[in-house]
């Protein structure tokens, strides 16, 4: 390896190699001589020039009888060759750098060869040591230090490279799966897109409520499709069993409300016929189905020595519970989550809230310290409203049975209803089935319907002596006017129609009470004296064919009839052997022994019978 290539630090003053040759050669003659006690003179300016050439004497040029010129390059003497370009393998030919002795010397331009070169051989590295401190640049060959890392030991070489053909090797198995996954969703989506252009719209979700379905109407089945629909006529809708229900569909969601409760343990199947995607495509018919849990009625049961017990039943009376017991209960009513139960005290009356199962009773705030009496609730609305007086009551102070409502969540305060600025006397009143509103009659027969969600204010509806009833999902109520007809009054526009006998006729009924599909009329039969023989319950249908469901004598004396919410079933409460029955001494006094029958609309069969009043199903307490 050439000494030139690794000395990377030039000097200060840059050379060639003919002028350090020169430098090196001169340094080595005059050693040279000083070994062989010649003196160290110097050498005479003219034997050597800046650019390395050695110039001859005169007398060397008279010698050799050369012409008179500058420069005579000195052919006849040995080459002279630097250790360095020895050591560095430079076989380029070079001129001498001889310097001649001093003017005294006589020796020849041989001896003078021979004594320079040949004796200092082995002294030429003792010359080469001498300029070595005036390469101090040399240090910075330390860059080349990492030579020995370039050559790593065989382990480490062979552990270096691994981890990056590890990672790298997983990094491609990861992106390969990654790729293999990718392509298999693209190849999965476009099969679904095939199968959604060649099969039409299919349900991905259903969403209904079947529990709540049979407590109340406004209850909702919402389907919702793969894909944005174009536009669904009801026409093309269909439910079974058939009821009645209103549609809402825009998007991919399609939305049917039954505007009335549905039956009991009953499997229903809702079809879409003809359901087109937006874009265009294959029709489909969407269809779906969903069953109905059985029925449960709660009832009250009023007992002489001991408490009165609110009770949870199925249908078959096998499964009773008593579910909330207190010393005296006077009424409560039941809505699809919560029971409201009125119980009397010393100190007037006290409204109880609490859960379906008896559980985390709470009190609601009354207008002050009186009772409470003809206790209903609106599901959907979420308020309870009762009659309230005053304890402390005269013909001059106190407050008597005005129309309170409230949140059954207790957030606000009691809300008396007035008329014309001024708290009404209500006669009877009920709350409109779905809603907020309320229908009632003060003591001066003004019938009035008054809604708590708007600010309408109370609308007038002419004058009547009683409300029969009002119809779930149609906003008509049965009411009677002061002439003694009996019409049907749509509560949304105020037009009225008169109420269709019965065929056959049973003449004037008592009570009236509506339910999907009919009316449950309460009849009661008078020999020609007019003294009642036997009172009935009667079945009527939407086209006024009549059917009694129960007949009793006259010793025993029917109270109240009510139907099921979806009016799949009926309640019809009888105190039996009226003679012996004495009355209860209760804010709502009746007999102490009552039975509550459960019977079927539809087949007229009887299902059970049961102690107690007061079902759940009914919307207001019975009256004798």
């Amino acid at each position: 390896m050439s000494t030139d290539d690794e000395r990377r630090d030039e000097p200060a003053v840059p050379r060639t190699r003919a002028e350090l040759r020169a430098a090196r050669e001169a340094e080595a003659a005059a050693a040279s001589r000083a070994s062989n006690g010649e003196g160290g003179a110097e050498p005479s300016p003219r034997s050597s020039s800046e650019d390395g050439r050695a110039e001859p004497s005169p007398r060397s040029l008279s010698e050799d009888g050369g012409a008179d010129r500058d420069e005579t390059p000195l052919a006849t003497g040995p080459r002279a060759v630097s250790p360095v370009a020895r050591s560095t393998g430079d076989e380029r030919p070079m001129r001498s750098t001889f310097v001649p002795p001093d003017a005294e010397s006589t020796t020849t331009l041989a001896a003078h060869s021979s004594t320079d070169y040949a004796p200092p051989a082995p002294e030429k590295p003792k010359a080469e040591k001498k300029p070595k401190p005036a390469k101090a640049p040399k240090p910075a060959k330390q860059p080349k230090a990492p030579k020995p890392v370039k050559q790593p030991k065989p382990e480490r070489a062979a552990k270096a490279p691994a981890p990056e053909k590890s990672a790298t090797s997983s990094d491609r198995r990861f992106l390969l799966a990654l790729g293999a996954v990718m392509g298999i969703l693209v190849l999965v989506g476009a099969g679904l897109g095939v199968v959604s252009l060649t099969q039409g719209p299919r349900i991905t979700e259903v969403q209904v409520n079947p529990t709540e379905a049979i407590e109340a109407s406004g209850s909702r089945v919402i389907l919702t499709a793969n894909q944005s629909l174009a536009a669904i006529d009801e026409s093309q809708v269909t439910v079974e069993p058939a009821v009645p229900f209103t549609l809402d569909a825009a998007g991919r969601g399609i939305g049917i409300r039954f505007t009335v409760p549905l039956d009991d343990d009953t499997e229903y199947t809702v079809k879409v016929a003809d359901a087109v995607g937006a874009g265009g495509g294959p029709s489909a018919t969407l269809s779906t189905s969903f069953s109905t849990p059985a029925s449960n009625i709660f009832l009250l049961r009023r007992d002489a020595d001991g408490d009165d017990q609110i009770f949870r039943t199925d249908l078959t009376g096998e499964k009773a519970q008593p579910v909330f017991a207190a010393d005296r209960i006077n009424d409560f009513r039941a809505t699809s989550s919560q029971l409201v139960v009125s119980v009397e005290e010393d100190e007037g009356s006290k409204l109880l809230v609490m859960d379906r199962d008896g559980q985390n009773p709470r009190e609601l705030e009354l207008p002050g310290v009186g009772y409470v009496g003809a206790i209903q609730v609106s599901d959907r609305g979420g308020l309870v409203g009762y009659s309230y007086s005053d304890k402390e009551l005269s013909d001059t102070e106190g407050r008597a049975s005005v129309l309170v409502t409230q949140s059954l969540s207790g957030d606000d305060e009691p809300v008396v209803t007035e008329v014309g600025d001024k708290e009404a006397n209500i006669f009877v009143w009920q709350f409109v089935p779905d809603s907020a509103a309320v229908l009632f009659i003060d003591f001066d027969g003004a019938l009035s319907l008054v809604d708590r969600t708007t600010d309408a204010g109370v609308q007038s509806l002419g004058l009547a002596t009683t409300i029969q009833g009002i119809s779930r999902g149609t906003y008509t109520a049965i009411v009677e006017r002061l002439d003694g007809s009996v019409v049907e009054l749509n509560l949304t526009d105020g037009s009225e129609v008169p109420l269709e006998a019965s065929t056959p006729d049973y003449g004037s009924a008592i009570t009236i009470t509506p339910f999907p599909g009919g009316t449950l009329r309460h009849v009661v039969s008078r020999d020609e004296n007019g003294l009642p023989i036997g009172q009935a319950v009667i079945r009527v249908d939407e086209e006024g064919a009549a059917t009694p469901l129960v007949e009793v004598d006259s010793t025993d004396s029917i109270l109240q009839a009510c139907a099921s919410p979806s009016g799949q079933y009926a309640a019809v409460v009888i105190a039996p052997d009226l003679a012996d029955n004495p009355y209860d001494q209760m804010l709502l006094p009746l007999p102490e022994n009552l039975e509550t029958h459960l019977l079927d609309l539809r087949t007229g069969d009887e299902i059970v019978a049961l102690t107690g009043f007061d079902a759940s199903w009914c919307q207001t307490a019975p009256q004798f």
